[in-house]
């Protein structure tokens, strides 16, 4: 008998998942390259390569490492890779993998540019640009000016651009999924044609989250989607409309231990089971609770400790010490880098466990 809690990943969800996604984005002449932050497993991985996926996407350079000890060759590690040590680890990749990485500032395409000339490599890296996030990337408005610095740099081969949106129309977030992914896609291409009217040949144009690779795939001239959550899905997608909670492969198994009063049952799962990142009542979707109680949506998952998960039941729910139920976490991709291992259960009977092996890498 299973011990909780427990990850639990339905192998034939998971599937169809990678396989729809494959189809999705191929259908228009795109290339997928899915974000491994959200199962980083590099069994998983390579299902994703084997359904169609050209490399990988990773966002630092230990899961870049984790992945390619197990045999994946192509990875664009989406981050700035700032700092000596860290470039060394990346040129040292760099020679048995075919690897990308990103830069958003001068400073730090400069310093690649001269570690990879004392090794004498070239780096193959991309131009990270802020299209409305307001995280990492170079403003729009500044792109063309370091695409051409970048450029400059003989031992820097800039082979594109990328960004990340994430649900926005017009830097606001919205559930207009449609609308926000031809606006990301239009934006990076128009980029794109900008700073090749400069003489510099980019090749791709990577764009595209979860909500909005779908339609973001369908701008011409873009090349590349880097979708992640969607090999396992989770609450916030299902009701972004991206997914329904039946497509979420990813549930965590709890078991009630304690029912101290009629409304309220707690479980063997706080904080350092499932995510906090994303807080109940905040914009734009206003979720209650930390999760999707399966079977039983009118029950609230209120509030959290480190090890005691408070859920919110009616007098008339049935549930006891010693009961387990299932909850589709509100972000699995933070809910996942909490456990050291899943289990895939096959539909056979038989459940098999997998270690996350990148979860913690952190550099």
């Amino acid at each position: 008998m299973l011990e909780t809690p427990c990850l639990m990943i339905d192998l034939k969800k998971m599937e169809r998942n990678i396989r729809d996604m494959a189809g999705i984005v191929h259908k228009c002449g795109v290339k997928l390259r899915p974000h491994i932050k959200t199962h980083k497993i590099p069994s998983i991985a390579k299902k994703q390569l084997d359904g169609g996926a050209v490399g990988i996407t990773t966002a630092k350079v230990s899961e870049a490492e984790v992945m390619a000890r197990h045999g994946i060759q192509d990875i664009f590690i989406a981050y700035p890779v700032i700092g000596d040590a860290k470039i060394e680890r990346v040129l040292k990749l760099n020679q048995t993998t075919r690897l990308t990485v990103g830069v958003d500032s001068r400073q730090g395409a400069s310093r690649l540019a001269e570690l990879a000339k004392a090794a004498k490599r070239t780096l193959n890296v991309r131009l990270e640009v802020d299209t409305g996030l307001k995280r990492t990337g170079v403003p729009y408005e500044k792109a063309v000016d370091l695409a051409e610095a970048i450029h400059s740099f003989p031992s820097l081969q800039l082979t594109g651009i990328y960004t990340f949106r994430g649900a926005l129309l017009r830097e606001e977030p919205t559930r207009d999924l449609e609308s926000a992914g031809l606006e990301e896609g239009e934006m990076a291409v128009t980029l794109a044609n900008r700073i090749r009217e400069r003489g510099i040949p980019l090749q791709d144009v990577s764009v595209g989250s979860t909500p909005t690779a779908a339609y973001a795939a369908r701008v011409k001239g873009v090349t590349e989607v880097r979708p992640g959550t969607y090999v396992f899905y989770d609450r916030m997608q299902a009701e972004l409309g991206v997914c329904s909670l039946d497509d979420c492969a990813a549930s965590v198994l709890v078991t009630v231990v304690s029912r101290p009063t009629e409304d309220r049952i707690v479980i063997d799962g706080g904080s350092k089971t499932f995510a906090t990142d994303i807080q109940p009542n905040t914009p734009p979707l206003h979720l209650t609770g930390f999760g999707h109680v399966v079977g039983h949506p009118d029950i609230v998952f209120e509030r959290m400790t480190e090890e005691h998960g408070m859920l919110k039941v009616t007098k008339d729910h049935p549930f006891q010490v010693g009961d387990r139920i299932r909850i589709i976490p509100k972000h699995i991709c933070s809910t996942v880098n909490l456990h050291n291992r899943v289990t895939l259960e096959s539909g056979s009977g038989e459940n098999v466990e997998w270690e996350v092996s990148a979860r913690g890498h952190l550099t």
